[in-house]
């Protein structure tokens, strides 16, 4: 929130320069943002008087004035602005200033007329960013000769404060300055507003039938207002340094009097109202058009204001385009409610939408600023626009309102928590200027919690206030006493650290992608995956939470290879969420995804794009970690989201661990990548299993090689053949692997050759050429017999 300086001091003004106040309130707990001037740089403008206005004899556009700025005699100045007329105060630049951008003054010739000055835009002296068409008109009633930047109070500054969302107290000039004088023991005294007197008995109708959402609400009709009335500059400027725009007196009204007090206002036309303003949920299949012309579908659990004929406005985020005011109104419905925060939390942005008002609901109201708010700005209403002010007309339900809380706050506990002892008195003290009731009990204090703090709840939130008062800075340093003894090293387990090193080792780079992903993203990737969908996403491309890496694994690549890189290597680790919200499964997953060139760019490497077994080599570097790879099988199988034929199951000790293949053509058609993407995916429990290394005796005898090749059908898999082998080999087996796959001249179609070597070595004799046969021959019979294999001659 921004807001004035000067308009803080107003309230409240401790004897403190504007930096002091601003570090005393990120002290407080209310981080500062920024602290800004509100306006540039300039001297030399003054207030001047425009005394007569003659065209100019050498250009259309350019007129000849002469203005009173308060010396001996008038000056003559040209002016190019539309707007200037005889009359008028305006700021006046007199030869010697120098306005912002070091644009200095000085006497010329326009098509051979002398100017003397320069009479300004709001632009040409820094207050708005826009360029202005016309010059800067100021009030009747401007002292002509009064320096502009004192006139307008521009030695000034913004700051801007970031709140956390348990603060929704300080969403106005009223609570900042509650805080400030808590801080600085002073006195807060802010604009007094009594009671308005009804001078029209005219009411509208009004009901609530939805009390659990909107406890209070208040509306008062004001007949004959002038809506083109002009906004007072004094309230355009505090509008303008809290940085909102002046639209019309009545629209500045409320957004005035919800940075005054935090409490949003909203005004119809009486004239496009019809029976009664109801407040209630939407209906099925009911549309809006807001403020903005946006035109929305409204869900049934939205909150609305509704007349006779349908929505009138989405209840504390934005007003409706049919009932909203207009140069033509005369007669305003001013509307002021207390919602429940659940009522409003997420509407906005489930519909694309942030605005002052639902900020402020989504956080917490004062329920009892309803009526105080509506008084407010009936008055300034009335004081600029003018009109007669109807009743107040009240729906309220006492039974859905926040009820009164009340916490035993223990003086032990609170010495615990702080490791200091306050004094009694001290601690009434801080709690009574916060707004609390209190009464002292022999165990400690009693306290009764203000409407407009809803961040107090236990007693844990008393210490804070109490701590953050008193200062942190004042509170005893204790260092905490740890021991630091060495943990012991688990070998027979592979750290995630481990397996991040292996990665960047493999060329890959780390990356940390959102846990939530965009819902039709993770229905095109995983068709069947149910995972919960937030009831509050940052976005709704970030709605739902991601059943697998792939979702946002896949948008990084996207992500890089739109800005030119050719050659990707991402990991991420994370959980991954399946299963509906009550029964919910986190699993913890190391994922994988590349595409481009084998090797990286360079004058000896050869330009090979990489394939499904370059990957399956850079997850079985990370399965060799654990020291049990034998424990780890990959199989053919198909997954919705990759290539049929490139896609694999990964297994560890017969349990599903993972998935390894090339993303399918038909989604990356559809996501518009241009390269193939390879992605894998596995349990991270799997990847740091391992097993303890053990010393086994080296043996002296020597080796006995053979090596098989079999003919076989080339739908069979390798790790069958290698499986069947292993198992047919006996004891003395030390290797069996894969030298060889051959398919083309001298072997049938349909038909692949698959060469096998294996090697034997008994610990403390030769094997004899009989012992190998034997073995030879079980292992070609069981192949023969399961794969209806032939060896190769």
């Amino acid at each position: 929130m921004k807001f004035s300086e000067q308009w803080l001091r107003e309230w409240v003004s401790p004897q403190l320069d504007t930096q002091a106040i601003a570090d005393q309130i990120t002290m407080a707990g209310l981080e500062v943002d920024a602290v800004e001037p509100v306006a540039a740089v300039f001297h030399g403008v003054v207030v001047a008087e425009v005394l007569t206005k003659e065209p100019h004899p050498d250009a259309d556009k350019l007129n000849v004035c002469t203005v009173n700025d308060g010396s001996a005699e008038p000056l003559q100045v040209v002016c190019g602005a539309p707007n200037v007329a005889i009359g008028q105060k305006v700021p006046f630049a007199q030869v010697g200033g120098v306005l912002p951008g070091d644009f200095k003054i000085k006497k010329a010739k326009l098509r051979g007329v002398e100017s003397r000055g320069m009479i300004c835009s709001e632009s040409e002296l820094g207050l708005v960013d826009d360029a202005s068409s016309g010059i800067f008109v100021l009030p009747s009633n401007a002292p002509v000769g009064e320096d502009f930047r004192v006139y307008m109070g521009l030695n000034d500054s913004t700051i801007d404060v970031d709140l956390t969302p348990n603060r929704g107290d300080c969403l106005s000039l009223k609570g900042l300055a509650r805080e400030v004088g808590v801080l600085n023991r002073l006195a807060v005294k802010g604009p007094t507003c009594d009671s308005i007197t009804a001078t029209s008995d005219d009411t509208f109708p009004v009901s609530v039938e939805a009390p659990e959402h909107c406890p209070r609400y208040i509306g008062r009709l004001i007949r004959g207002v002038n809506v083109n009335a002009v906004t007072p500059l004094w309230m355009v400027e505090r509008l303008r340094r809290s940085g909102i725009r002046s639209i019309d007196p009545v629209v500045d009204v409320t957004n005035y009097v919800m940075l005054e007090l935090g409490q949003p206002l909203h005004a119809f036309d009486r004239d496009n109202l019809h029976g009664e303003v109801t407040v209630r949920l939407a209906n099925e299949g009911e549309r809006i058009t807001l403020l903005d012309g946006q035109d929305v579908a409204l869900r049934p659990e939205t909150l609305l204001i509704t007349d006779d004929k349908g929505p009138l406005a989405m209840a504390g985020v934005m007003g409706g385009e049919k009932s909203g005011i207009s140069a033509n109104t005369q007669t305003i419905f001013l509307e002021s409610a207390f919602f429940t925060p659940l009522a409003i939390a997420g509407q906005a942005r489930s519909y694309g939408l942030h605005t002052d008002a639902s900020h402020r609901f989504e956080r917490g109201v004062d329920p009892d600023l309803t009526a105080v708010a509506v008084e407010r700005a009936t008055q300034l209403l009335l004081e600029i626009c003018g009109g007669d002010a109807g009743p107040l007309n009240e729906v309220k339900s006492t039974l859905h309102l926040p009820e009164v809380r009340r916490i035993n706050f223990r003086a032990k506990r609170l010495r615990n928590a702080l490791n200091k002892s306050l004094p009694q008195q001290e601690v009434t003290d801080i709690l009574q200027r916060l707004g609390l009731k209190v009464e002292v009990t022999e165990q400690g204090w009693d306290v009764e919690v203000p409407s407009w703090r809803f961040d107090i709840a236990i007693e844990e939130d008393l210490i804070e206030e109490v701590a953050r008062i008193h200062g942190y800075n004042n509170l005893p340093v204790r260092r905490p006493v740890a021991r630091l003894a060495l943990r012991a090293n688990d070998e027979a387990r592979v750290t995630l650290s481990q397996l991040r090193h292996q990665m960047v080792a493999r060329g890959y780079q780390e990356a940390v992608t959102y846990s939530f992903v965009a819902p039709e993203l993770q229905a095109t990737l995983l068709p069947r995956a149910v995972s919960p969908t937030l009831a509050n996403p940052i976005s709704a491309e970030l709605s739902v939470m991601r059943a697998s890496l792939f979702p946002g694994l896949v948008r990084a690549l996207e992500h890089n290879l739109n800005r030119q890189q050719t050659r990707v290597r991402l990991f991420e680790t994370g959980l991954v969420f399946n299963g509906p919200l009550d029964n919910l499964s986190q699993t913890p997953m190391l994922g994988a995804i590349a595409c481009g060139s084998r090797y990286p760019e360079g004058w000896t490497g050869e330009h090979k794009e990489i394939d499904f077994y370059d990957l399956k080599g850079d997850l079985e570097s990370l399965m060799e970690l654990g020291g049990n790879s034998q424990a780890w099988r990959v199989e053919a199988a198909d997954h919705p989201s990759l290539h049929p034929g490139q896609c694999a199951k990964v297994f560890y000790n017969d349990r599903e661990a993972g998935w390894i293949g090339t993303l399918h053509p038909q989604i990356r058609a559809k996501l518009g990548l241009k390269v193939d993407a390879l992605m894998f995916e596995v349990r991270l429990d799997a990847l740091s299993e391992g097993a303890v290394p053990a010393f086994e005796p080296l043996s002296r005898q020597p080796e006995v090689r053979r090596d098989l090749a079999f003919i076989v059908d080339e739908t069979v898999p390798v790790q069958a053949l290698l499986d069947v082998a292993t198992q047919q080999a006996g004891e003395y087996v030390k290797q069996v692997k894969l030298f060889d796959v051959y398919a083309g001249k001298g072997v049938a179609e349909g038909y692949k050759s698959i060469a096998l070597g294996l090697t034997w070595q008994h610990p403390s004799r030769t094997l004899n050429d009989d012992e190998i046969n034997q073995l030879v021959s079980a292992i070609v019979a069981q192949v023969r017999s399961e794969f209806n294999a032939e060896l190769r001659s």
